[in-house]
């Protein structure tokens, strides 16, 4: 008898984990679903996220993702929902315990907190040190508010580096790929390279970057950095005002109603489309 019941302790165990493991991760999908950052390096990449967590969205993100918070990812997003929600301490406290568990996307969103002095005190230090340890872990946006917010109280903000790191993180990171193409379309930090940038806006719009999709359009457009070619530029503005991107709405609008309209003092009357 002892042998029967040590065999249904066993069985029952294997049975009901999985049904917790379950539950757990129907909540994370539905997290991740409606309040994932697209530039988080730790958002699965079948997600696309939000730019903003739709107002509609935000009640059922707090439940959800405070369901899953054993993620440090949810965490994370638990913290977007409460800003979006102007629910500044709730947010915070999630962004704590997710950067704790090393989510470097709380790092930065605590770090920006406290480079302006938003919901708690103004420490440029304690900024410095959360947008280092973000970067350091590959972090994008730790990497370019690192080097906006410079190397020490007084020092200049070092480009050059941020361009070195970001070298590294857009090995396999969109968003880095995206940042850096904008140092290179730009020449910040070092010589103006258009077909490098080109290059790494075709890798991060593979990737349904928004902005890299936008970035393609344009310079498909003009034939910045490579051919030029009006379709293949309609298909990246299009893509990327699928995902939200309101400069490629507007793009879009302009190759499809190129003619302008002006009245005699030259103001904008009305645009004929095609």
């Amino acid at each position: 008898m002892k042998g029967v019941h040590s065999l249904f302790v066993v069985l029952a165990a294997i049975v009901l984990a999985p049904l917790d493991v379950r539950a757990q991760s129907a909540d994370l999908v539905l997290c991740d679903r409606i309040a994932a950052d697209p530039s988080d390096p730790d958002k699965p990449a079948d997600v696309k996220g939000v730019t903003e967590i739709a107002s509609a969205d935000i009640p059922t993100a707090i439940r959800f993702c405070k369901q899953a918070q054993a993620s440090r990812r949810a965490l994370f997003q638990l913290g977007r929902a409460y800003a979006a929600n102007r629910q500044m301490v709730e947010a915070i406290a999630a962004w704590r315990k997710a950067a704790d568990k090393g989510s470097t996307s709380a790092m930065v969103e605590l770090g920006v907190l406290h480079a302006t002095g938003t919901g708690v005190p103004k420490d440029e230090s304690q900024a410095r040190k959360l947008f280092e340890r973000a970067a350091q872990a590959g972090n994008p946006r730790g990497v370019s508010n690192l080097a906006a917010l410079g190397g020490g109280a007084a020092a200049p903000a070092d480009p050059a580096r941020a361009r070195e790191l970001l070298a590294k993180a857009a090995q396999t990171n969109a968003e880095a790929q995206y940042q850096l193409g904008l140092m290179l379309a730009d020449g910040t930090g070092g010589a103006k390279d258009e077909e490098g940038a080109r290059a790494l806006f075709e890798k991060a719009a593979a990737q349904n970057h928004p902005g890299a999709l936008a970035r393609m359009g344009e310079f498909s457009e003009h034939g910045r950095g490579g051919p030029k070619d009006t379709a293949a530029a309609k298909s990246y503005y299009q893509r990327a005002a699928d995902l939200g991107d309101e400069d490629a709405k507007k793009a879009l609008k302009r190759l499809d109603c190129p003619i302008v309209l002006k009245d005699k003092r030259g103001n904008l009357v009305s645009n004929l489309c095609f």
